[in-house]
């Protein structure tokens, strides 16, 4: 079960998922995921040389109002807004508290790609980095990896360093966090939702 942390200013608490180094702070982590619950609105902390991916998970919205007058409007689920945590923002929720899954990267040091999987896609996606997460954000899933067959002789020796076949079934709220998933086939079967994010180092 993930811990929750109460902000500082009462507005809501934040439940860390993964972070890179593992126990960094917020002043020296690389990458930091999490979920958050809005309970009230406000302004968002700054996070200078962060960039920050939020996407909703439950409730009825918000509003995300950038100094400059420029507005994310996060009003159904898996709707996603991306800024910079330089920016001042202010949160105005629609109908009450909100949950939602924040991915935060200090871009000096990492670039991050953050996209929704549909089980009921059932595709193969390829996962290549130094991290990957695959979040349940709705419903259950099943997770089936494997090795990518080598497309040429200098993929060989990594698709064979995976020789077999793992499978997870994730449900609502679980993650399956991989360090530095090479070449890895993953399949998705289901009727819920990810969100998969992967991870590269600069």
């Amino acid at each position: 079960m993930l811990r929750a942390a109460p902000w500082k200013n009462a507005g809501g608490v934040t439940r860390e998922i993964a972070a890179y180094p593992v126990g960094a702070s917020l002043e020296t982590f690389v990458w930091r995921a999490s979920v958050a619950d809005i309970e009230r609105a406000g302004p968002f902390s700054r996070f200078p040389g962060i960039d920050r991916t939020l996407v909703l998970l439950a409730g009825a919205g918000m509003h995300l109002t950038q100094a400059r007058g420029r507005t994310h409007a996060l009003l159904q689920p898996l709707a996603i807004a991306r800024f910079d945590g330089d920016s001042a923002l202010d949160a105005q929720l629609v109908d009450g508290a909100t949950r939602d899954f924040n991915l935060m990267f200090r871009r000096d040091r990492a670039k991050a790609t953050l996209e929704i999987w549909e089980g009921a896609d059932a595709r193969t996606r390829n996962l290549d980095g130094d991290a990957a997460l695959v979040f349940c954000a709705r419903g259950a899933l099943d997770v089936r990896l494997s090795a990518m067959p080598a497309s040429d002789p200098t993929h060989a020796m990594q698709a064979t360093q995976v020789t077999q076949v793992t499978q997870v079934t994730l449900a609502w709220m679980d993650t399956l966090v991989l360090d530095a998933p090479r070449d890895l086939a993953c399949e998705m079967t289901g009727e819920g939702a990810a969100i998969a994010v992967l991870i590269r180092y600069t």
